[in-house]
């Protein structure tokens, strides 16, 4: 990985070290990787602003730099993760490097600081209702006879893709990342791939942990569908599952303005995006098992406490269908 080559062409030899670590040692994603870098280029530039070193760096300046950051509009989930950024990072600076002659760091100045509290949102879930139109939508894209050659291979792969989402749950970066099999000439601890014969995703996913999502029958009839497109397209037998016209992986913003397009032209209100599906998966699968640790599991959540916030959408669903259906629910006629 060119760790120099990313964002600015001179950065300090203590950063370039540490996205090295954070990738080697770590074996961070490269997405992950390019977060870190962003959020610390940030405290390069308080520290240029302020004539700086590294070592001189004390708490009352972080809370500073952060307040100033808030005042700006960064999100709070932003600022926390930054901090965590710096936080990791001035941990790393403190032990000792042979490549580096930095003045020692006794304390790590970002220890006690804190992010501003970040309100809770519940995510955005599409309606069973609407997610059948979508599906349906999609489907009938895929079955069209009347398109050009160009246009048809791609609504198949887009069906395809959108019924992946729905039926496992996957983050937009997990769903690039998937190969069209396991390629056992180049075993990678890092490697996703789809099994055709157990209808499972075998996923390396965000904190590098790994999990098996089932698939469900209409999803994979969609896949198996594209899977002839692919093979047609290929001359390999192994690549990532997903590819443009060029035959390489999807770029994750082609993906959200595919899908964007096409909720539009399936009559949907309101803006879909990937993780809507994410989150439109979880809900449902809650509202029919009621198994929050399934669900936990399925979605890849380190804490159960991150899956919980769906138990708020089901409540919603029921409070709705009670105020629908109960007929002392609804006010009286005046």
């Amino acid at each position: 990985m060119n760790i120099q080559s990313d964002n600015l062409p001179n950065k300090p030899l203590e950063l370039l070290l540490f996205l090295e670590d954070l990738f080697v040692v770590r074996q961070l994603s490269k997405h992950t990787i390019k977060a870190y870098d962003q959020d610390l280029m940030k405290l390069y530039a308080y520290l240029e602003e302020f004539d700086l070193r590294i070592h001189q760096v004390q708490s009352h300046q972080i809370r500073s730099w952060v307040g100033k950051l808030h005042g700006q509009g960064l999100s709070a989930k932003s600022i926390a993760r930054l901090l965590s950024a710096w936080r990791t990072f001035f941990d790393w600076i403190k032990k000792p490097h042979p490549q580096l002659t930095l003045t020692p760091i006794v304390n790590n100045p970002v220890i006690d600081i804190k992010a501003p509290r970040k309100a809770k949102s519940l995510p955005k879930a599409l309606s069973v209702e609407h997610t059948q139109v979508l599906m349906e939508y999609a489907k009938k894209q895929a079955q069209r006879t009347d398109l050009s050659v160009e246009q048809s291979w791609m609504v198949v792969r887009d069906y395809a893709i959108v019924e992946l989402f729905y039926s496992s749950g996957l983050r937009l970066s997990e769903l690039l990342s998937i190969e069209i099999r396991l390629s056992g000439d180049r075993p990678n601890a890092r490697q996703s791939w789809l099994d055709w014969e157990t209808a499972e995703v075998n996923v390396f996913g965000k904190g590098g942990k790994r999990r098996i999502v089932p698939v469900g029958s209409m999803a994979m009839q969609a896949l198996i569908h594209w899977r002839a497109e692919w093979e047609r397209r290929m001359p390999d037998l192994f690549g990532p599952l997903f590819i443009n016209e060029a035959g390489v992986s999807l770029a994750p913003r082609t993906v959200q303005a595919r899908l964007k397009k096409l909720a539009v032209s399936a009559g949907l209100p309101i803006h879909v995006h990937p993780h809507m599906l994410r989150h439109s998966f979880a809900s449902h699968v809650l509202q029919s098992s009621h198994d929050l640790r399934a669900v936990q599991e399925m979605l890849g959540h380190v804490s159960i406490g991150s899956t919980q916030i769906y138990t708020s959408l089901d409540f919603q669903h029921l409070a709705q269908a009670y105020d629908q259906a109960h007929p002392r629910a609804k006010p009286e006629k005046s």
